[in-house]
Protein backbone atom coordinates (compact mmCIF):
# COMPACT_ATOMS: atom_id res chain seq x y z
CA UNK A 1 0.00 0.00 0.00
CA UNK A 2 2.23 2.86 -1.03
CA UNK A 3 1.21 5.92 0.29
CA UNK A 4 -1.73 4.66 1.73
CA UNK A 5 -2.65 3.40 -2.13
CA UNK A 6 -3.83 -0.36 -2.18
CA UNK A 7 -2.37 -1.00 -5.90
CA UNK A 8 -2.53 -4.58 -7.90
CA UNK A 9 -0.64 -5.07 -10.62
CA UNK A 10 -1.89 -6.89 -13.89
CA UNK A 11 1.08 -7.60 -15.88
CA UNK A 12 -0.08 -8.81 -19.44
CA UNK A 13 2.27 -11.70 -19.46
CA UNK A 14 0.11 -13.81 -21.89
CA UNK A 15 1.00 -11.07 -25.05
CA UNK A 16 4.22 -11.23 -27.04
CA UNK A 17 4.32 -7.91 -28.17
CA UNK A 18 7.36 -6.78 -30.10
CA UNK A 19 8.74 -3.33 -31.51
CA UNK A 20 11.29 -2.38 -33.42
CA UNK A 21 12.62 -5.73 -32.96
CA UNK A 22 12.85 -5.82 -29.08
CA UNK A 23 10.29 -8.09 -27.25
CA UNK A 24 8.61 -6.00 -24.68
CA UNK A 25 8.74 -7.13 -21.01
CA UNK A 26 5.30 -6.37 -19.37
CA UNK A 27 7.44 -4.14 -16.69
CA UNK A 28 8.50 -2.01 -19.48
CA UNK A 29 5.18 -1.13 -20.86
CA UNK A 30 2.67 -3.84 -20.52
CA UNK A 31 1.66 -3.24 -16.99
CA UNK A 32 -2.19 -2.88 -16.23
CA UNK A 33 -3.04 -1.99 -12.24
CA UNK A 34 -5.64 -0.60 -10.25
CA UNK A 35 -5.71 1.64 -7.47
CA UNK A 36 -7.77 2.43 -4.78
CA UNK A 37 -7.75 4.88 -2.31
CA UNK A 38 -9.75 4.93 0.91
CA UNK A 39 -12.42 8.10 1.06
CA UNK A 40 -14.44 7.20 3.87
CA UNK A 41 -16.54 4.35 3.72
CA UNK A 42 -16.19 4.05 0.13
CA UNK A 43 -12.83 4.20 -2.00
CA UNK A 44 -11.96 5.65 -5.06
CA UNK A 45 -10.39 3.27 -7.96
CA UNK A 46 -8.26 4.60 -10.36
CA UNK A 47 -6.19 2.10 -13.25
CA UNK A 48 -4.35 1.72 -16.44
CA UNK A 49 -5.48 -1.44 -18.88
CA UNK A 50 -3.66 -3.08 -21.33
CA UNK A 51 -5.93 -4.23 -23.74
CA UNK A 52 -5.59 -5.83 -27.30
CA UNK A 53 -8.05 -4.04 -30.32
CA UNK A 54 -10.49 -6.60 -30.72
CA UNK A 55 -11.01 -6.72 -26.19
CA UNK A 56 -11.90 -2.78 -25.90
CA UNK A 57 -15.00 -2.88 -26.23
CA UNK A 58 -15.94 -5.65 -24.38
CA UNK A 59 -14.20 -4.40 -21.46
CA UNK A 60 -15.44 -0.52 -22.12
CA UNK A 61 -19.18 -2.11 -21.99
CA UNK A 62 -18.91 -3.90 -18.60
CA UNK A 63 -17.26 -0.60 -17.17
CA UNK A 64 -19.87 1.57 -18.13
CA UNK A 65 -22.63 -0.76 -17.30
CA UNK A 66 -20.85 -1.29 -13.47
CA UNK A 67 -20.92 2.82 -13.35
CA UNK A 68 -16.70 2.72 -14.05
CA UNK A 69 -15.78 5.94 -16.11
CA UNK A 70 -13.59 5.75 -18.89
CA UNK A 71 -11.21 8.61 -18.80
CA UNK A 72 -8.66 7.94 -22.11
CA UNK A 73 -8.56 5.55 -24.66
CA UNK A 74 -5.14 5.54 -26.67
CA UNK A 75 -1.84 4.45 -27.42
CA UNK A 76 1.52 4.25 -25.45
CA UNK A 77 3.69 2.93 -28.27
CA UNK A 78 4.23 3.57 -31.88
CA UNK A 79 5.01 0.24 -34.24
CA UNK A 80 4.09 -2.69 -31.42
CA UNK A 81 3.31 -5.78 -33.09
CA UNK A 82 0.65 -6.59 -31.83
CA UNK A 83 -1.00 -3.01 -31.37
CA UNK A 84 -2.01 -2.68 -27.24
CA UNK A 85 -4.46 0.18 -26.26
CA UNK A 86 -4.61 1.68 -22.61
CA UNK A 87 -7.51 2.17 -21.06
CA UNK A 88 -7.43 4.93 -17.81
CA UNK A 89 -10.46 3.98 -15.80
CA UNK A 90 -11.93 6.32 -12.49
CA UNK A 91 -14.99 4.82 -10.10
CA UNK A 92 -15.65 5.34 -6.69
CA UNK A 93 -18.24 3.16 -4.43
CA UNK A 94 -18.29 -0.02 -2.26
CA UNK A 95 -14.90 -1.65 -2.45
CA UNK A 96 -15.94 -5.38 -3.07
CA UNK A 97 -18.84 -4.15 -5.64
CA UNK A 98 -16.13 -1.82 -7.12
CA UNK A 99 -13.54 -4.81 -7.32
CA UNK A 100 -16.38 -7.18 -8.78
CA UNK A 101 -17.32 -4.45 -11.43
CA UNK A 102 -13.81 -4.59 -12.77
CA UNK A 103 -12.68 -8.39 -12.46
CA UNK A 104 -16.16 -8.74 -14.61
CA UNK A 105 -14.95 -6.82 -17.23
CA UNK A 106 -11.60 -7.71 -17.56
CA UNK A 107 -12.53 -11.32 -17.73
CA UNK A 108 -13.99 -9.88 -21.33
CA UNK A 109 -10.12 -9.44 -21.74
CA UNK A 110 -7.52 -12.06 -21.44
CA UNK A 111 -5.85 -10.62 -18.83
CA UNK A 112 -4.07 -12.83 -16.44
CA UNK A 113 -4.87 -13.56 -12.64
CA UNK A 114 -2.05 -15.58 -11.04
CA UNK A 115 -1.88 -17.50 -14.11
CA UNK A 116 1.64 -16.31 -14.79
CA UNK A 117 2.88 -18.25 -11.93
CA UNK A 118 0.67 -21.21 -12.40
CA UNK A 119 2.80 -24.90 -12.09
CA UNK A 120 6.22 -22.84 -10.56
CA UNK A 121 7.31 -24.45 -7.43
CA UNK A 122 7.49 -22.40 -4.58
CA UNK A 123 11.36 -22.66 -4.72
CA UNK A 124 11.63 -21.39 -8.49
CA UNK A 125 8.88 -18.28 -7.69
CA UNK A 126 11.13 -17.19 -4.66
CA UNK A 127 14.22 -17.76 -6.80
CA UNK A 128 12.32 -15.53 -9.12
CA UNK A 129 11.71 -13.29 -6.79
CA UNK A 130 15.38 -12.64 -5.46
CA UNK A 131 16.76 -12.40 -8.99
CA UNK A 132 13.93 -9.31 -9.37
CA UNK A 133 15.05 -7.81 -6.08
CA UNK A 134 18.71 -7.88 -6.26
CA UNK A 135 19.19 -7.14 -10.17
CA UNK A 136 21.65 -9.74 -10.47
CA UNK A 137 20.70 -11.01 -13.80
CA UNK A 138 19.84 -7.45 -15.22
CA UNK A 139 22.57 -6.57 -17.64
CA UNK A 140 22.51 -2.82 -16.92
CA UNK A 141 24.90 -0.05 -15.09
CA UNK A 142 21.85 0.34 -13.08
CA UNK A 143 24.23 2.71 -10.43
CA UNK A 144 25.21 4.96 -13.82
CA UNK A 145 21.77 4.93 -14.49
CA UNK A 146 20.88 6.83 -11.16
CA UNK A 147 24.24 9.32 -11.23
CA UNK A 148 22.70 10.28 -14.68
CA UNK A 149 18.82 11.08 -13.37
CA UNK A 150 19.63 11.52 -9.98
CA UNK A 151 17.08 9.28 -8.35
CA UNK A 152 17.36 5.87 -7.41
CA UNK A 153 15.32 3.04 -9.44
CA UNK A 154 14.33 -0.58 -8.44
CA UNK A 155 14.27 -3.87 -10.36
CA UNK A 156 10.75 -5.04 -11.52
CA UNK A 157 10.32 -7.94 -13.60
CA UNK A 158 14.05 -7.13 -15.14
CA UNK A 159 13.27 -4.06 -16.21
CA UNK A 160 14.82 -0.96 -14.29
CA UNK A 161 12.09 1.52 -13.10
CA UNK A 162 12.68 5.34 -11.83
CA UNK A 163 9.28 6.85 -10.20
CA UNK A 164 9.73 10.55 -10.12
CA UNK A 165 7.13 12.76 -8.35
CA UNK A 166 5.68 16.00 -9.43
CA UNK A 167 6.65 19.45 -7.48
CA UNK A 168 3.09 20.15 -6.53
CA UNK A 169 0.21 17.67 -4.68
CA UNK A 170 -1.92 16.36 -8.50
CA UNK A 171 -5.78 16.21 -7.64
CA UNK A 172 -8.50 14.55 -9.71
CA UNK A 173 -12.13 16.39 -9.00
CA UNK A 174 -10.76 17.70 -5.52
CA UNK A 175 -9.29 13.93 -4.71
CA UNK A 176 -5.42 14.02 -4.24
CA UNK A 177 -4.14 11.91 -6.67
CA UNK A 178 -0.70 9.94 -5.12
CA UNK A 179 2.34 8.97 -7.07
CA UNK A 180 0.80 5.24 -7.00
CA UNK A 181 -2.21 6.08 -8.62
CA UNK A 182 -0.50 7.65 -11.51
CA UNK A 183 0.87 11.47 -11.23
CA UNK A 184 4.43 10.14 -11.14
CA UNK A 185 6.80 10.61 -14.06
CA UNK A 186 7.56 6.62 -14.91
CA UNK A 187 11.01 6.34 -16.35
CA UNK A 188 11.65 2.39 -17.42
CA UNK A 189 15.06 0.58 -18.64
CA UNK A 190 14.92 -3.20 -19.86
CA UNK A 191 18.25 -4.25 -21.45
CA UNK A 192 19.09 -5.17 -24.93
CA UNK A 193 22.45 -6.10 -24.50
CA UNK A 194 25.91 -4.49 -25.40
CA UNK A 195 25.33 -1.66 -22.80
CA UNK A 196 21.69 -1.15 -24.52
CA UNK A 197 18.56 -0.60 -22.89
CA UNK A 198 14.76 -0.09 -24.10
CA UNK A 199 13.56 2.75 -22.49
CA UNK A 200 9.48 3.81 -22.25
CA UNK A 201 7.57 5.36 -19.79
CA UNK A 202 5.30 9.03 -19.74
CA UNK A 203 6.71 12.70 -18.28
CA UNK A 204 3.87 13.99 -16.16
CA UNK A 205 3.60 17.64 -17.75
CA UNK A 206 1.72 20.90 -17.36
CA UNK A 207 1.20 22.57 -20.51
CA UNK A 208 4.13 24.79 -20.09
CA UNK A 209 6.26 21.89 -19.81
CA UNK A 210 5.48 20.39 -23.10
CA UNK A 211 7.06 21.31 -25.94
CA UNK A 212 10.52 21.84 -24.01
CA UNK A 213 10.48 18.09 -22.83
CA UNK A 214 9.70 17.19 -26.69
CA UNK A 215 12.89 19.26 -27.87
CA UNK A 216 15.09 17.99 -24.82
CA UNK A 217 13.99 14.24 -26.03
CA UNK A 218 14.43 14.60 -29.61
CA UNK A 219 17.35 16.59 -29.22
CA UNK A 220 18.59 12.90 -27.65
CA UNK A 221 17.47 10.94 -30.03
CA UNK A 222 14.28 9.48 -28.05
CA UNK A 223 11.21 8.89 -29.71
CA UNK A 224 7.80 11.15 -28.51
CA UNK A 225 5.48 8.25 -28.78
CA UNK A 226 2.12 10.21 -27.56
CA UNK A 227 1.27 13.21 -25.88
CA UNK A 228 -1.79 13.28 -24.60
CA UNK A 229 -4.47 13.22 -20.82
CA UNK A 230 -5.19 10.21 -18.48
CA UNK A 231 -7.56 12.19 -16.11
CA UNK A 232 -10.81 14.38 -16.93
CA UNK A 233 -10.90 16.61 -13.67
CA UNK A 234 -7.40 17.07 -13.25
CA UNK A 235 -5.85 20.02 -11.10
CA UNK A 236 -3.20 21.15 -12.75
CA UNK A 237 -4.12 19.98 -15.83
CA UNK A 238 -1.59 17.68 -16.97
CA UNK A 239 -0.32 16.47 -20.05
CA UNK A 240 1.09 12.58 -20.37
CA UNK A 241 4.20 12.24 -22.80
CA UNK A 242 5.18 8.64 -23.86
CA UNK A 243 8.80 7.91 -25.12
CA UNK A 244 10.83 5.28 -26.84
CA UNK A 245 14.21 4.41 -27.37
CA UNK A 246 17.20 1.71 -28.01
CA UNK A 247 20.33 2.81 -27.64
CA UNK A 248 23.03 3.15 -25.20
CA UNK A 249 21.73 2.70 -21.79
CA UNK A 250 23.97 5.77 -20.17
CA UNK A 251 23.41 7.81 -23.66
CA UNK A 252 19.60 7.46 -22.84
CA UNK A 253 19.78 8.50 -19.28
CA UNK A 254 21.66 11.56 -19.70
CA UNK A 255 18.60 12.70 -22.58
CA UNK A 256 15.70 11.56 -20.16
CA UNK A 257 17.98 13.56 -17.53
CA UNK A 258 18.04 16.75 -19.79
CA UNK A 259 14.07 16.27 -20.26
CA UNK A 260 13.55 15.92 -16.50
CA UNK A 261 15.61 19.11 -16.05
CA UNK A 262 12.11 21.13 -17.97
CA UNK A 263 9.76 19.64 -15.47
CA UNK A 264 9.03 20.95 -11.91
CA UNK A 265 9.85 17.78 -9.97
CA UNK A 266 9.51 16.98 -6.26
CA UNK A 267 12.99 17.89 -4.33
CA UNK A 268 14.56 14.37 -3.06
Amino acid sequence: MPGGVYRIGLPRTDLNVTLDGVAIKPALALGSWLAFKPMGNEVTVMGDLVLTQEEINPVLTRLEQGGVEITALHSHLLRSSPATMYMHVHGQGEPAKLAAILREALNASRTPFGAETAGISPQAAAQASTTASTGSALDLDTAAIDRALGRKGKMNGGVYQVSVSRAEAVRDNGMEVPAAMGSAIAINFQPTGSGKAAIAGDFVLTANEVNPVIKALQSNGIEVAAVHNHMLMDEPRLFFMHFWANNDAHKLANGLRAALDQVETAKD
